[in-house]
């Protein structure tokens, strides 16, 4: 399973012109998190990458004696917009068309990305979502910009 996860000030995602998920625009911000799903992947992926994300230290903040210090989105609230994006797993390795072998089929894919929102869920956050399998528009207001990939091998419990 492969994230990318961007600090954003506010972000929505549209379909069939309407928001099915968002951001709002605030101090804090959140996280959007694209997610790619791969073959092999289990729930016990998506519990690894939950725990990943929610604890991915990249949000500042302050210790009590106010020394700088960097916080997650659980420590401040921050809320998430996950949407699901199957082109995270193409390989460009040869030629100039991806492959999407590496990619889950849907049947699969989307239970474990539904497990991963779930365990984020779980453990206090707001999560919105797209629309799994949906064709999406998604707008974002980058907050850095800071974005950083997150791979959690299959099988992965760690």
């Amino acid at each position: 399973m492969k994230a990318v996860v961007t600090r954003v000030r506010s972000a929505s995602v549209v379909v069939d012109d309407s928001v099915v998920g968002s951001i709002p625009d605030s101090d804090v911000g959140g996280l959007l998190v694209l997610i790619g799903v791969a073959t092999g992947d289990t729930s016990a992926t998506a519990r690894a990458m939950a725990e990943k994300l929610a604890r991915l230290r990249i949000f500042e903040g302050s210790t009590a004696d106010g020394r700088p210090t960097e916080v997650s989105a659980l420590d401040v609230d921050a809320p998430m917009l996950v949407v699901s994006q199957f082109t995270l797993m193409g390989d460009t390795s040869h030629g100039r068309r991806p492959s999407w072998s590496a990619a889950a089929k849907p049947a699969e894919a989307e239970p474990i990305f539904n497990a991963c929102v779930e365990e984020l869920r779980d453990r206090g956050l707001s999560v919105d979502t797209g629309v799994f399998g949906a064709y999406m528009a998604v707008e974002s207001v980058n907050d850095g910009p800071f974005t950083v990939l997150v791979d959690i091998p299959s099988g992965d419990r760690s």
